[in-house]
């Protein structure tokens, strides 16, 4: 008999609203159960945080931030939202304000842009082509169509930042705000050093922390409070978090440097932050990812969260060194983070080959432009490989050395058949030992 028996579709399980649908969400968590997911930018959420963005919060709007809505019946909302809050300021010493309700890390970064600055205002930022973000510049994206944007990139030689350079070309092109972020970047950031070269020539500085959050919040990484005037994150990645943003601010800026910015003349920059968000580029929040977002923001603050964070960073190294030995070529010469940029043209391959040919073996990475690539970006002369979600599987640096050597096994004897069924029968076997927390089972 059907469940819907008396009843209606409202109560109907998706497997018999929408089959279709049902086997592709099917099909999808059997890859990332029988897949070695690398994608740097990737992870795998707690049960918890699945479970809070499934509720039916989803049903309420709630325009508008905690008691002052646009809308009645949002006293539950509201907790859950303050709580959000609360527990992302606590998990930052050093930051002021944050506004939790961005739905992605790019309209996080909208929102931060048009806090302060008018369109044609000129902003300086990593170059895409160098490891930067599409929202720090990239002419195809809305940063590159409304802002007057200037780039700065890595060193030849050393292929990291060379800050005497970002300060020279800051004092030169005089932008309004610097962007500080990447996400194809292996090193260490000074928030320090950039705050000086901003706030030396009279600009804000914004800092897009979305890799490395889960790195900052473990005490693994630099934090950039309380250096940056704003400060963005995803809360997936390494925060393990559900997909969605959030913009910290200060709650206002030194006199001598908000007299630079007049659309700040009658405002705070926190109050401009929160209308730049609502009703600047956004509408009704979505809760049910407001709870989820408090849920993981809640368990990065326990010990076990701090020692998966310890351990992805540990696995990258391991990861980095294997690959290095066996041939890679390593940007900058290895990794601080979570995540490795790998010159794979040392192996015959360029990037797009070697992501084609990993997935057929059941490793997911991405091809990824190297500093300085002579290929294009759709062809690529690099993957990007992470270490977040086969940590949360977890796995440690002697999976890391096998994985390491299960890459090249397959890039090298891409021609040969045994070869690359050997390597996914491997995959297979290091994925049985190692399920993924939070996924069922059937």
């Amino acid at each position: 008999m059907s469940v819907t028996t008396g009843r209606g579709l409202a109560w109907a399980p998706l497997s018999e609203v929408d089959p279709e649908l049902w086997a592709a969400i099917e099909g999808e968590r059997d890859r990332q159960r029988w897949k070695l997911e690398l994608i740097a930018s990737e992870n795998y959420v707690y049960r918890a945080v699945l479970e809070a963005q499934g509720t039916w919060l989803t049903n309420k709007y709630a325009e508008g931030l905690p008691g002052k809505r646009y809308y009645g019946g949002c006293e539950y909302v509201d907790v859950a939202e303050r709580l959000a809050q609360e527990r992302a300021l606590a998990l930052f010493p050093g930051a002021e304000h944050v506004n939790v309700q961005p739905h992605s890390g790019a309209q996080a970064n909208m929102a931060a842009y048009l806090a302060v600055l008018d369109h044609g205002d000129r902003i300086m930022g990593l170059s895409l082509a160098h490891g930067g973000h599409l929202t720090h510049g990239s002419p195809v994206n809305f940063s590159g169509k409304w802002f007057e944007v200037h780039s700065y990139g890595v060193a030849p030689g050393t292929e990291v930042l060379d800050y005497d350079e970002v300060e020279r070309a800051a004092r030169e092109v005089r932008p309004r705000m610097l962007v500080a972020g990447a996400s194809a970047y292996p090193r260490t950031l000074d928030f320090e050093r950039l705050a000086t070269i901003a706030h030396d020539i009279g600009a804000v500085l914004f800092v897009d922390m979305a890799h490395i959050a889960g790195l900052v919040a473990a005490g693994l990484h630099p934090s950039p409070f309380p250096h940056a005037d704003l400060v963005t994150t995803t809360t997936h990645k390494t925060l393990r978090g559900p997909r969605g943003g959030l913009v910290f601010s200060r709650e206002d800026l030194a006199p001598d440097l908000k007299a630079n910015y007049p659309k700040l003349a009658k405002t705070t920059l926190s109050a401009a932050v929160d209308k730049s968000v609502f009703p600047g580029v956004q509408g009704g929040p979505l809760m049910h990812v407001i709870a989820a977002k408090a849920v993981a923001l809640h368990l990065a603050a326990t010990p076990e969260y701090r020692e998966d964070q310890r351990r992805t960073v540990a696995n990258a190294r391991e990861l980095a060194a294997a690959l290095r030995d066996r041939g890679a070529r390593l940007v900058s010469g290895g990794t601080d983070t979570h995540l490795m940029l790998v010159d794979v043209t040392p192996l015959g391959v360029t990037g797009r080959e070697a992501e084609a040919t990993l997935d057929e073996v059941a490793i997911t990475v991405n091809k990824n432009a190297i500093p300085f690539d002579r290929n294009p970006p759709n062809i690529a002369s690099g993957i990007r490989v992470g270490s977040p979600a086969v940590t949360t599987r977890g796995m440690g640096t002697a999976e890391m050395r096998q994985i390491g050597g299960l890459i090249v096994d397959a890039i090298e004897g891409r021609a040969d058949p045994a070869v690359g069924a050997r390597v996914a029968g491997t995959v297979h076997e290091i994925c049985a030992r190692f399920p993924v927390p939070g996924l069922p089972e059937a």
